[in-house]
């Protein structure tokens, strides 16, 4: 199964497991499942950290990698008919990160793990 992360459900796996629900820890503790974090995600990570909003114990640059490495996470790019596919979603959820990590996944047949309900109203595939 390809799971797509949410940015929150990214920093905890990273920094704080025990905030992940049962169901999203065995999805990502489950070798057989392929786990993906947006490009967005890394960009909303990225930004937060810079404005202060976002402590984090190194700098993104370096940080991230790291976390993808150890954890075995795959880069899922931005693409153009993510881009347009946010634009075209219902208007039920006005946080732009956010439809466009549902985009992704409906785009890449996805699954979102995600504690974000409004996810789901978006017509994303999402367990937590």
């Amino acid at each position: 199964m390809k799971y797509l992360l949410d940015t929150c459900t990214f920093l905890w796996t990273s920094q704080q497991p025990s905030l992940l629900s049962p169901q999203a820890s065995l999805a990502i503790n489950n070798e057989a499942n392929e786990l993906f974090v947006s490009d967005v995600s890394i960009w909303e990570v990225t930004l937060k950290h810079a404005t202060g909003k976002l402590p984090l114990p190194g700098a993104p640059r370096i940080w991230i990698p790291e976390k993808f490495a150890h954890h075995q996470f795959k880069s899922l790019p931005l693409t153009q008919g993510a881009i347009y596919l946010s634009g075209e979603l219902p208007r039920v959820h006005p946080d732009p990160f956010d439809r466009l990590l549902a985009a992704q996944a409906i785009e890449a047949g996805m699954t979102l793990l995600s504690p974000d309900t409004p996810l789901s109203l978006l017509g994303a595939s999402r367990i937590w």
